[in-house]
């Protein structure tokens, strides 16, 4: 695998993107350790999408939380609490993944759940296009709750332990160090490591984007998506 520079690799998103043929708006999945840079890479490739004239509509794992009194029963640094317990997956399918899939009506919500209040909300209901895409970046998004509703699955791949940094980086204005790295390597990390371990997130990706350098991903185009998208094998980045 090369490196390519990352407007080359989001154009190669934006391709794939447009190469899948569903009757009803694409639904695409962004998965990925915490502070692999999916949320930046799905807010690049919105830009990208909306150039080019589709409706895209952006969501986020992060809307999809229980509430603090619900999301934590096996303590605020548990593992299994982090995967088990965490996202409510029962309504990300009920109000915004089934609308929009082939037996929807397109009708949808884009959050249940507001992190700045800590509260439920039910924000007004949307009708999608039938050639809207859906870019939705978040954790454990191949998991099985979840694996059958996505029309294109990314996987961002990055050193779990870099993530740590680039989390210190990303919340330094509200936590110390000290309280992001414990986090990282008591919850976070082992949740990713429970999650590749029983469902192998990467053996049902499409496409995965190794986010190592953000300035120059490597793309990966995995067998299933190239003989689905009837493409020739790849295994490599844009070239330079």
């Amino acid at each position: 695998m090369a490196h390519g520079a990352r407007d080359e690799v989001l154009g190669r998103l934006a391709e794939a993107v447009g190469s899948v043929a569903v009757a009803h708006p694409t639904r695409v999945a962004i998965d990925g350790p915490p502070a692999a840079g999916k949320t930046t890479l799905a807010d690049e490739l919105a830009v990208v999408l909306r150039a080019q004239g589709r409706d895209v509509i952006r969501a986020t794992i992060d809307d999809f939380l229980f509430p603090r009194a619900q999301r934590y029963p096996r303590g605020e640094y548990s593992a299994e609490g982090c995967y088990f317990d965490t996202h409510d997956h029962e309504a990300l399918n009920r109000v915004l993944l089934d609308p929009l899939g082939p037996d929807g009506d397109r009708r949808f919500q884009h959050a249940v759940y507001d992190s700045t209040t800590d509260t439920v909300v039910s924000p007004p209901v949307a009708t999608a296009s039938t050639d809207a895409v859906l870019l939705f970046d978040g954790v454990f998004l191949m998991r099985p709750e979840l694996i059958d509703r996505w029309d294109l699955r990314v996987f961002v791949s990055v050193a779990l332990e870099a993530t740590v940094d680039r989390a210190v980086v990303r919340e330094s204005r509200v936590s110390s160090r000290a309280d992001v790295e414990r986090r990282w390597r008591e919850r976070y990390i082992p949740s990713q490591q429970l999650y590749d371990a029983t469902v192998r997130p990467t053996d049902h990706a499409d496409i995965i984007v190794h986010n190592d350098d953000p300035r120059q991903p490597v793309w990966e185009t995995l067998d299933r998506f190239a003989s689905r998208s009837e493409r020739p094998h790849s295994r490599s980045s844009p070239r330079r």
